[in-house]
Parts: structure tokens; C-alpha cells; sequence
């Protein structure tokens, strides 16, 4: 017979112990009670509990000294904190603290019941124990700053708390994302990601909250937004930068209060989610700026996971180099082939604006340049240039300088491939050198164009650029 889940709950107010133990009940979860600090600490020491559920405001202490007693001593328990409703500041504390989540008063019996559901689902075992593990698939390389994400990670699979991730374009954020949800207790849910960059201004909160038959012209039947899609899942934000200030107020919303209300509706919906999100610009600086939502800002800012850029990351761009072989040739069934010493260390010589992402371009280029059973340096080389890196004072004379340059190469190739395929050579060249000169930071390239960001896009898609990161 399966055992009843254990839950300790630390209040000093018994009418609402009394309550939350009726409650628990109802969900076939048995409880304990401790009214103190060390009444709850002598208790953990004494039992093997599923779950911790604690109030900030004890007798002889508060519910943060628990939380960092309970991550010394039994860092696998879950344990969630009961805050007074509105105050997110110590609520984003006690994320911050070790707390698993936390339950605002007046408790919300569907919330504390979803909280609960997710506590009692353990998330995968620690994973750096399994040589086949998840993590070891999906996450590759063996340098410093990726031991140091793995064990970033395993901190992070134990919590509910929000996380942010930062890295140059390239890095592999949504990789990282889709990696924290699935070792964590929501990893039976969906994973449900969304390119904020991509989604046209006025589609943006039917997009994100759906929205009711007639709402707006053209919404013939009701919408489910893609929040809502999350619900029991995780909801990856990549590229939140982009968000408009108005959506950022809605946002904010939904992850502080987890509802969301579809336009066109009177009604709110109850939503369960974990937000990740990630961005390559300086959240900071934005928020300085005026251009992005402090509160959010510090709502989404709980868990940080940097990921380091590939030109930092050593002998493991060679273990990727090999992942990328291999997977490839599996996709075309061909048969593997074998990097030589020189194309080995002209790969670890690289500076990699585009990270992972450009390591993957370069090697299925040279696999299709290759006609041998080995990639040597003439096929690494063939692979499109990268221009040195220049001072922004320099950006638009380089790359007029270059763009010209390039206008009369492919003008050499008119006769040949004729005025249409000549003009979109043209129009892909100089889309490649604008990105390589920005480091592939497409907000700028956009810029130095003289185009908005969504039409960069809109070319970018039409030629097979605009890929996910890798």
C-alpha cells in the first residue's frame, strides 16, 4: 500500500492550522503541526515529511531562518511559504532563500492545492549521478562554466521559483529553458515557449490570453492563449525584452496573481505555470531606460542561469562539433564522418559571435562541401566569413564598405543566375553581413538597415536564417 503523504505545517495561528489540516485532509494528505521555530525544527529532525508549509511571522523567529535551515539540513524537501496577500517582496525572498513557492493570504484552496501537487511530484533524481542522464544529452561539454550550470541546475529543478536567462544569441536559452522544466516536478506538463520578438504588436494579448468569440473582427470562435496553454506546465518567455510596456503590465498580473483574463472576457481564469524567461539585452539597463517594468523585472529575476558563450567554453566546442556529426549524418543517413587534426584546431581558434548555433551552420556546410570520409580545413574555411569586430562608430562605413564590396562580386554572377536569384543574393549577403557585424544581435542589425525589427524577421524567415537557438 502506497504511503499517505506527510505535510508539516508551521503556523502560530491554530484556526487556520486547524483549517489547512481539514483541508489536507480532503486531499489524503496527512499532516503535523509545530507553532514555533524550534518546535518545527525538532520536528523535521524526528519525521520524514513530504513537504514543508511555513508562515513568514513566528514566535521565536520567522519563516526565512526555516527555509535556510531546511536547505542545510534536508536540501530535497519542498517547502512553501505563507505570505500576506500583495506582499511580493518577501514572497521573491523566500524564492530566493531555497523556498520551493509560496501561498498568499487569504489562502486560495485551489492554489495551495496545485502548490501541494507539485511538491509531492518529486522532480528527477540528481541527474549528475546518471552518465545517461537527461542533463548529460542535452547539455554537452565538460568545461568549467557548464559544471557549474549543472549544478545551477540542480537547484533550480527543486524549486517553482522564476528563472532568467541570459546569454548571447546562440547560446542555446531555449535548450537551458526546455532542460529546467523537464527535470523539474512540472515535467509531465506542457512546455509551452514563446518568441516575444516574433508576435505582432496588435496579436500580442490575443496571442498571450486569447480571447471570446467577437471580440475583435475576425475572432469567429474563442481563442485558448497560450498562458493558458502552459497551465501545469512551464511558460518559456524568450526574448521578454521585446514585450510592449502594455503587455508587461498584463504579464506581470498573470505570474503575480496566476490568472489571466481573455479579451473580450468578464470572466478570469485560474492558470498554473513556472515562468522562464530569457534575453541577450540588459534587463537593467532597460529598466534605467524606461523601457522595461521594474516590478516585473525583479518578478522574473529570481533564479539566474548565465550561459556562457561558446568561444569561452574550450575543449567542449570539439564534444560539439562531434554531437553535430553525429546527429546530422543520422538525419541524412550518411555515413559519419571524421574531423582531422587541423580542422580540429581551426574550430578551436574561432570566435563564434553566433555561438552553438553558428558551430552547427559551419559543420553541416562542411558535411555537404565534404566529399570524403573526413572534414579537413578547406571545408571549415568555405564556410561564409565572419568579419572582424569594430567599434560602433565604424559599423555603418564598414558596412557600406562591405555591402558594396559584395554588390560587386554578385554582379559578376548576373549572366549566369538571372536578375531574380542575382537581386536575392544580394539581399541575403548583405542581411549576413549586417548580423555578423552586430554579433548577430538582429535588434541592432535591424537598426544599422534602416528596418524594423519585424521585418528583419519577416527576410530573415524567407531565407531559412531566422532559426531557434540551438
Amino acid at each position: 500500500m502506497e504511503r499517505q503523504p506527510l505535510v508539516l505545517l508551521v503556523d502560530d495561528e491554530e484556526d487556520l492550522c486547524t483549517l489547512m489540516q481539514m483541508s489536507l485532509s480532503r486531499m489524503g494528505i496527512k499532516t503535523h503541526i509545530a507553532h514555533r521555530l524550534e518546535q518545527a525544527k525538532k520536528r523535521l529532525s524526528e519525521n520524514k515529511y513530504d513537504a514543508c508549509l511555513t508562515d513568514l511571522n513566528l514566535p521565536d523567529g520567522n519563516g526565512l531562518q526555516l527555509v535556510e535551515w531546511i536547505g542545510q539540513h534536508l536540501p530535497a524537501l519542498p517547502v512553501a511559504v505563507l505570505t500576506a496577500y500583495g506582499n511580493m517582496e518577501i514572497a521573491i525572498a523566500a524564492l530566493k532563500a531555497g523556498a520551493f513557492d509560496f501561498v498568499s493570504k487569504p489562502i486560495n484552496q485551489k492554489h495551495l492545492e496545485q502548490l501541494l501537487q507539485k511538491a509531492l511530484n518529486k522532480p528527477i533524481e540528481n541527474f549528475q549521478s546518471k552518465e545517461d542522464s537527461l542533463e548529460q544529452k542535452l547539455l554537452i561539454g565538460q568545461s568549467l562554466p557548464i559544471q557549474q550550470l549543472r549544478i545551477t541546475l540542480n537547484k533550480i529543478a527543486r524549486s517553482q521559483a522564476p528563472v532568467f536567462i541570459t546569454g548571447e544569441s546562440g547560446t542555446g536559452k531555449e535548450v537551458i529553458a526546455n532542460l529546467v522544466h523537464r527535470l523539474s516536478n512540472r515535467n509531465e506538463g506542457p512546455f509551452i515557449a514563446i518568441n516575444c520578438g516574433a508576435i505582432p504588436t496588435e496579436l500580442m494579448e490575443s496571442e498571450l490570453f486569447g480571447h471570446k468569440k467577437g471580440s475583435f473582427s475576425g475572432a469567429t470562435q474563442d481563442k485558448q492563449g497560450l498562458i493558458q496553454s502552459a497551465h501545469g506546465g512551464s511558460l518559456f518567455l524568450d526574448e521578454i525584452a521585446e514585450l510592449p510596456l502594455t503587455m508587461q503590465v498584463k504579464l506581470l498580473r498573470a505570474v503575480q496573481e496566476k490568472r489571466i483574463r481573455p479579451v473580450g472576457s468578464d470572466a478570469e481564469i485560474d492558470v498554473d505555470f513556472r515562468v522562464i524567461s530569457a534575453s541577450h539585452q540588459d534587463l537593467e539597463a532597460l529598466v534605467q531606460q524606461g523601457r522595461f517594468r521594474q516590478d516585473l523585472f525583479f518578478r522574473i529575476h529570481v533564479m539566474d542561469l548565465v550561459l556562457p558563450p561558446l568561444r569561452e567554453r574550450g575543449d567542449d566546442i570539439i564534444l560539439l562539433a562531434h554531437h553535430f556529426i553525429q546527429k546530422i549524418s543520422q538525419e541524412w543517413s550518411i555515413p559519419q564522418k571524421q574531423l582531422t587534426e587541423r580542422a580540429r584546431n581551426f574550430l578551436l581558434s574561432q570566435y563564434y559571435p553566433g555561438n552553438v548555433r553558428e558551430l552547427r551552420n559551419i559543420i553541416e556546410r562542411a558535411i555537404t562541401l565534404s566529399d570524403e570520409d573526413k572534414i579537413d580545413l578547406p571545408h571549415l574555411q568555405s564556410a561564409p566569413l565572419r568579419y572582424p569586430t569594430v567599434t560602433p562608430l565604424d559599423h555603418q562605413q564598414e558596412a557600406s564598405n562591405v555591402f558594396r564590396s559584395d554588390i560587386l562580386v554578385s554582379a559578376k554572377k548576373l549572366p549566369d543566375e538571372g536578375l531574380e536569384l542575382y537581386l536575392e543574393n544580394i539581399e541575403k549577403d548583405i542581411l549576413l553581413n549586417a548580423l555578423n557585424l552586430t554579433h548577430w544581435n538582429r535588434t541592432l542589425a535591424a537598426k544599422k538597415l534602416g528596418m524594423s525589427f519585424r521585418s528583419l524577421r519577416y527576410r530573415l524567415k524567407k531565407f531559412g536564417l531566422d532559426t531557434d537557438d540551438e
